[in-house]
This record gives structure tokens, sequence and C-alpha cells, in this order.
């Protein structure tokens, strides 16, 4: 069923809404159908909030997690009309809060990405076409375009499907799963513009009640704010529980983010979230490099896929604050240059992300890639106050 908001009646408190409940990496929320969501921006908005159950700490009265990572939507178009870069399909990533009534739709999401061509299959908008399925996702966020590949298997009826169950493993989630590959094509600059905003591969900001503090400023798909755990005060060793707990080093961390923000030209990002802050730190377990991630006021349990291929990205550049710290595999020669895997480790894991480098500058990111996984957890419908969908209270 296609939600006509017209048709919204007074004698009918509430009115479905079709969703899918899906899994994306190390995320979760519900996916819906453009086509099933008011066109107007607040009303959308006013729905989304509803369905999560936001504001409240805990979405008592949504499907939201009363988390960062668990009060994530996304909403998935068919191809673009006249589009000429070979979209599939696009989508738009919606970030809200357990705590608040904003719905952020500037950032990027890497692990809900997982989830979109698995969505757009289950809904008819890619027909699979194969044993294995791949489609090119515009993200509307950001303007970055990916190649996602599934697997599609044919049943007993000769129908293809999105598999879910297989052997590959991320760290965060429990089990095994089908292998979700992304490769991410153009993803420098996704929303500070460039890959470096200030020009520089290290910078020195000064931050009020702090101090001055070394930082690399950069963008690849996620901005962040790479620091020392030790500038900080802290070692990088800390669990997320331990990070939350510590008033005192999330007053410093937030501080040093608002002046970053300005130094990325970003703005007074006070309520905004991004940049995410990253805390470095030598390698513990045989990785390339030891983070702690907040996103931004929380601790990530992980890290987020772009913040990963983000943080890897800093890591081969000379001079930066994550290099000084990383361990670097050696590069692969391929047709298209160089190629390197780094494992980026995290408080659960860690996270192996693929560079490729240009050959005439070895420190140049050309692309990247990964795996995830995805699950659809639910298939159904949200109930939504139907004064909502009328905008009686968007």
């Amino acid at each position: 069923m296609v939600c006509d908001v017209r048709h919204a009646s007074d004698l009918r408190p509430q009115t479905p809404v079709r969703c899918l409940l899906m899994r994306g990496g190390t995320s979760r929320g519900p996916f819906f159908d453009a086509r099933d969501l008011p066109a107007d921006t607040a009303q959308r908005d006013a729905v989304l909030l509803a369905v999560m159950g936001s504001p409240d700490p805990l979405q008592i009265d949504g499907m939201g997690g009363g988390h960062p990572l668990t009060s994530k939507a996304g909403i998935v178009a068919p191809r673009p009309a006249g589009d000429e870069r070979g979209i599939d399909v696009e989508w738009t990533f919606a970030q809200l809060q357990p705590d608040s009534d904003r719905v952020d739709t500037t950032p990027n999401c890497g692990n809900m990405l997982a989830a979109v061509l698995p969505f757009a299959i289950e809904t008819g908008m890619v027909i699979p076409d194969g044993d294995t399925t791949t489609a090119r996702v515009l993200t509307r966020n950001t303007g970055a375009v990916a190649e996602i590949t599934v697997q599609t298997p044919a049943g007993p009826d000769g129908q293809r499907f999105v598999r879910y169950d297989g052997d590959a493993r991320i760290d965060g989630v429990p089990g095994t799963a089908a292998p979700v590959r992304i490769g991410f094509l153009d993803t420098a600059g996704s929303v500070a513009g460039s890959l470096l905003p200030t020009g520089n591969v290290r910078d020195t900001v000064d931050v009020p009640g702090v101090g001055s503090i070394d930082v690399t400023l950069i963008d690849n798909g996620q901005p962040l704010v790479i620091v020392d755990a030790r500038d900080l005060g802290t070692t990088g060793a800390e669990s997320p529980e331990e990070i939350d707990a510590d008033d005192a080093l999330r007053a410093r961390i937030e501080a040093l983010r608002i002046v970053a923000g300005h130094a990325m030209g970003l703005g007074d990002v006070t309520s905004r979230p991004f940049p995410k802050m990253t805390l470095v730190s030598a390698r513990r377990n045989g990785g390339a490099i030891s983070t702690r991630s907040l996103i931004p006021h929380r601790t990530h349990r992980s890290i987020g896929v772009l913040a990963a291929v983000t943080a890897a990205t800093a890591a081969v550049l000379p001079g930066s604050v994550a290099h000084d710290l990383a361990v670097l595999p050696s590069v692969t020669t391929t047709p298209d240059g160089g190629e390197t895997t780094l494992s980026v480790e995290h408080p659960t894991g860690e996270f192996s992300v693929t560079l490729g480098l240009d050959p005439d500058d070895p420190t140049r990111v050309t692309r990247s890639a990964l795996l995830r996984t995805a699950r659809l957890i639910m298939a159904g419908q949200a109930m939504v106050p139907s004064a909502v969908l009328r905008g009686d209270s968007a």
C-alpha cells in the first residue's frame, strides 16, 4: 500500500506506512520507499520522528533503540529520470537522535548503505540478474556514488532472492552473514569540500581551556578530526563506556570539535553530527592503528564505515597525526596503481579497508572498498499518527 496523505482520516487515528526494518553493518533502522513518504521535508521528518519515537531517551513510543546507532532511517527511490551516470537507485540517509526532534540528512552512513541494495531488491526497485547483483547507488546527502554487490541466488522456483546467510563476519555484529561488497567511487570532500579542508595534513589548533593540540582534519566520506589520544589526557585503550562516563574528557573532546568545525569551514557544529571525533593510538592487536570514534557525543562501539575509510586514508598520508602512530602494510602493485589494505582497530575488533593509490602519487587515495553485511529483520507497516501525516504537527 502506498500511503496517500490526502486520505488520512480523523476517524482513523493511525495510518500504516510500509517499511522494512534492516540492519546495515553495525547500524539498524527502518527503510522506506520515498514514494510512501510525504514530499514536504518538514512533514516527512515529522513522520520519521513519530516512527522512531523521538524525542525520548528510550524512544519508548517508537522503533528507535535509545542510541544514535539505532536511531537511523533510510529513504530509497528508484532510478532518477534522465540520469546519465548509470545510477540504479538513490537514497537519503536520515540521522535521528533519541533525545532530539531534529532529523539530519547532511551526513552519510556507510553502514546503513549496506542495506540499500537489499531493500531495493526486496521492494522490486532492482531486479536481480545473476548469482550476484551489482547496482550503482547515489547518496543524495553528499552526492557520493558507490557500487554495491550482494548475493542473489535462485530458489527452487527459479526466482532470485537476496541471500542474508553466509560466512562473512564483521566485528560489532554477532554471528556471520552473506557479504555485501561496497566500492566507493568518489568520496573525498563529501561534506567539507575537499580531502584536506585546511590544505594541510596537520594543523595546530588552540582549544579554550585545553591548549594547543595537533590534529589532522580530513574528509574522505566522513569529516573527521584525528587526534592523538594522549593529547587529550587519555590512552586510547579505554572502553566506550569508560569514555562516555568521563565527563571531563568528553568536555575536552567537544571543545576541540567546535574549534575544528570552524577550521574545516563547517561553521558552528554545536548541534551538528559532524565532524566526528577519532582518537588514535598505536595498534594493540596487529592492525595498522587503534581508534576510538565519537559520533559525536557518544562513543561508537566499533567505528563507522566512512569513518574507517577516512581514518585509514589519514594513516597513509605522511605527516598526519595518524601516520605517526600507524604501522602500514605493504602496497601491492595493480593495473590501476597501488593497493593496500589497512586493519583499523576499534573497541570490538577491527575494520579492514582497501585503498587504491595513485601510481604517480602513492599518498593520493583514488578509491576505497570494504565488506559489510546486512539483514532484513522485519517487513511490515509502521503505524503513524494520522495527524502527523496530515501535517497537523509538522
